[in-house]
């Protein structure tokens, strides 16, 4: 009999660390362990100054992007909001924050207008070049003027979106072409999370 206890507790050793990394699952690629996310110093779309400590309690999805994005842009956009529509009541728990990567072309008001098309809760925000230079470094994001006919432009840049955990804490990077699905199960996830 104690030789089954002792089988019992050493697979239970086993398997306490491997529980602890998978709890919660998420579909996006986890950062283990999480670790607080870089701050940030922009302004926000909403007219108040932009820094993630204002969500505290909430789960983010950060998000960079330009508001004159033919494609990816508004399509993870579109995603999010379709994402915290499912999530019914539990959507006032998440808030999206888009970063612009052309500040040329997008302040405070451009963004709010373009954000308002998917989802008026969104917030956006801009800052000077050495501000928002700062911001993608600390995430790791890259974004490079691509030049186009007639003297215009496109950004080429970073696609995934980092989610953060109502305590702070980066815990996971979601992928472009993700499903509404995959975010409403990774938000439930974390705004469940202890």
């Amino acid at each position: 009999m104690k030789r089954r206890q002792w089988a019992a507790l050493a697979l239970a050793g086993l398997l306490a660390p491997w529980a602890r990394a998978a709890a919660p699952a998420l579909k996006a690629g986890v950062f283990e362990p999480p670790q607080p996310a870089p701050e940030l110093a922009l302004q926000g779309s909403d007219g108040a100054p932009l820094q993630l400590a204002r969500f505290r309690g909430k789960v983010v999805a950060l998000v960079f992007g330009f508001t004159h994005c033919p494609e990816v842009c508004p399509t993870t956009l579109a995603t999010l909001a379709q994402a915290r529509k499912a999530l019914g009541a539990a959507a006032s728990g998440v808030q999206v924050v888009y970063v612009t990567v052309d500040p040329e072309r997008d302040d405070a008001q451009s963004i709010r207008r373009y954000l308002g098309a998917f989802d008026p809760s969104f917030v956006g925000g801009t800052g000077s070049r050495e501000a928002l230079a700062a911001v993608y470094k600390r995430y790791g994001v890259t974004a490079e003027k691509v030049p186009l006919p007639q003297g215009h432009y496109a950004v080429n840049h970073s696609t995934p979106v980092y989610l953060i955990d109502r305590e702070g804490r980066l815990r996971a990077m979601m992928p472009y072409g993700r499903t509404a699905k995959d975010f409403a199960h990774d938000f439930q996830q974390l705004l469940a999370a202890k």
